[in-house]
């Protein structure tokens, strides 16, 4: 990234992991390796994510299973919060509960009432191993929470509750992509 203004430009696009491919579900490796790997993987991430037309990406989604997230993501004031972080850890949620729309670029098509708090703080390092602190409120604090448990095994549809969690899991087994 340090040649490029625009995060993704030099990266390629990865497919994506869909729901059903066990890698989804585990849980990711604290990044150790801080070298060009690391900034190749999070241009390629960049690159798939736009492609994807998301506004958050977790390693687990191209087949990694790294902690490190990207995302390109607005607030509820529209304000764009742009980034990544490397081995992440969800430091904080409070604030009101929302319920609100939620979909994923690994369960392509799908979205479903999903309750998550309105403030969240994520900690990590950049991909030179320097501490980073990202706030967030309202959407992308839901981006954040959402791409953190992408990277502890966890996928929406595990928050969803009662007929809203029915109607997924039905959604999900008609799905074309589900194996």
């Amino acid at each position: 990234m340090r040649q490029s203004t625009i995060p993704g430009a030099s990266g390629r696009v990865r497919p994506l992991v869909l729901h059903g491919d066990p890698g989804l579900r585990t849980p990711g490796a604290e990044v150790t390796d801080f070298g060009p790997a690391l900034e190749r993987l999070i241009e390629d991430m960049f690159a798939t994510m736009y492609a994807a037309r998301g506004v958050g990406l977790a390693a687990h989604q191209v087949g990694e299973a790294l902690r490190v997230f990207v995302h390109d993501c607005p607030d509820d004031e529209d304000l764009r919060h742009l980034g990544y972080v490397v081995n992440p850890r969800l430091v904080l949620t409070d604030g009101v509960v929302i319920r609100g729309p939620e979909g994923c670029l690994s369960l392509p098509g799908l979205e479903a009432g999903t309750e998550r708090f309105d403030h969240a703080v994520v900690e990590g390092v950049d991909m030179r191993g320097e501490p980073v602190r990202v706030d967030g409120t309202g959407f992308f604090a839901r981006c954040l929470q959402h791409e953190s448990d992408h990277l502890d095994g966890c996928l929406y549809p595990d928050r969803v509750t009662g007929l809203r969690a029915r109607r997924l899991r039905r959604a999900i087994a008609r799905a074309p992509w589900t194996p």
